[in-house]
């Protein structure tokens, strides 16, 4: 395979995850078009990894690592592949004794019901982390954390399982944003 997965978060957490990534079989090799619109011979499909039941732990280890030495009071994970990571990290901050609530944003506000786009637990004045699965361009994450800033929250942290080093993380950090991937993909 051209591409290759490797270690960005560089801790054991981070080591499983990578185990796991590759047992489950997450990066696959085809003809893809990405959400940002892009075409790739590639393609991590997170969800593989976060819907597994060692993967989701390990996830929400990961994460709940780095999350818990910055105080912030909830996690955010981006539609749809957020979804379920964020979900691992309220779980597993439970079991540690910390526990850290979790918000879910959506690509937009929903027109019913309670018309909102972010649905959980975010208050103003809160400091979040944003978590999805891949960072390629960035799109997704910024659209998420306009969400939160709009809600009156401070982004202190914004995690991905995978930076695909497509401009999305360099852009973060470009505008100030504490980016960290668990895993990188360096195209071949």
């Amino acid at each position: 395979m051209p591409t290759k997965l490797e270690l960005g978060l560089d801790n054991a957490s981070g080591r499983k995850v990578l185990e796991i990534a590759r047992e489950v079989g997450a990066l696959q090799e085809g003809d893809f078009t990405l959400t940002s619109g892009k075409k790739s011979n590639y393609y991590f499909d997170g969800k593989r990894l976060s819907l597994s039941p060692s993967g989701a732990y390990w996830l929400g280890k990961a994460i709940f690592e780095v999350v818990s030495q910055l105080s912030v009071d909830s996690v955010g994970g981006i539609a749809v592949g957020g979804y379920p990571i964020v979900t691992a990290v309220a779980l597993v901050s439970h079991l540690e004794g910390k526990p850290i609530p979790a918000f879910m944003v959506r690509e937009v506000a929903k027109e019913h019901g309670t018309r909102k786009q972010i649905e959980g637990h975010l208050k103003a004045g809160s400091r979040v982390a944003v978590i999805d699965d891949v960072v390629t361009t960035g799109g997704s994450v910024f659209r998420a954390i306009e969400a939160a800033e709009a809600a009156g929250c401070k982004v202190v942290k914004v995690m991905a399982i995978v930076d695909r080093h497509e401009g999305g993380g360099d852009l973060l950090r470009a505008k100030g944003y504490d980016f960290t991937a668990i895993l990188h993909i360096r195209p071949g």
